[in-house]
């Protein structure tokens, strides 16, 4: 996944979930932040962000905060760009046979974001963005998600219902130890992930390869559902 238009900045304060002000070039600008989490431990005034510039004239904002800095390591924080990774590294071959994919698939009353078909395999694939990070540790979420919860579940019927089913979590970021639920934040949605697995949900962690205008899936990360 290639950006283009990237300007840096200095992030100054988020007055909503959608808007922050940066600093650009000495000159104060709003800018869309293209994540709804919290990110408060990102998004911290002084930081270094990147931006990618509007490609179009009528936006009441000029610029897509899309990555930040965090000591030493670059972050992508767009939430938007988790499913275009994931396409991009299942086309370079993970599923053997792979002979379709079809992305916002229903099943009864479920929509997940991947369906694939790999020779006699019907697969099921929610994908999950990662941006919460802690002694090199990835979390996730940063915030409660019932959504979350309900699409584990959602996932174990399509198993129960004769298909693979997976939850990928798109880390968009390097050098991660290993992947773990952030239970302190909601303990629901660890006991769904585990619940998940036993009921043959499979688990995938995959960190990334940034850069201030690129983003691309790297190395599978270890999954640790229990701390410990």
């Amino acid at each position: 996944m290639k950006y283009t238009a990237i300007r840096e900045g200095q992030f100054l304060s988020r007055p909503n979930r959608f808007i922050a002000r940066v600093e650009i070039n000495g000159k104060e600008e709003i800018c869309h932040v293209k994540n709804t989490g919290r990110c408060r431990e990102l998004l911290i005034p002084g930081v270094t962000v990147f931006l990618q510039e509007a490609d179009f004239e009528h936006r009441k904002t000029k610029y897509d905060l899309i990555g930040v800095r965090k000591g030493n390591r670059l972050i992508n924080m767009d939430s938007q760009v988790p499913n275009k990774v994931f396409r991009e590294w299942l086309e370079k071959g993970y599923f053997q046979e792979l002979q379709y994919i079809k992305q916002e698939q229903t099943f009864q009353k479920s929509r997940f974001d991947f369906y694939l078909e790999a020779g006699q395999r019907k697969i099921f694939v929610e994908v999950k963005g990662v941006t919460l990070e802690e002694k090199g540790v990835a979390l996730f979420p940063d915030a409660p998600t019932e959504r979350g919860v309900k699409h584990l579940r959602e996932l174990s019927q399509a198993v129960a219902a004769g298909y693979e089913a997976y939850v990928v979590f798109i880390i968009q970021m390097k050098d991660i130890h290993y992947f773990t639920p952030n239970i302190k934040t909601h303990q629901a949605f660890g006991d769904a992930l585990i619940q998940a697995e036993k009921q043959g949900v499979k688990i995938l962690a995959l960190d990334c390869e940034v850069t201030e205008d690129s983003i691309v899936a790297g190395n599978f990360v270890k999954v640790k559902l229990v701390e410990g």
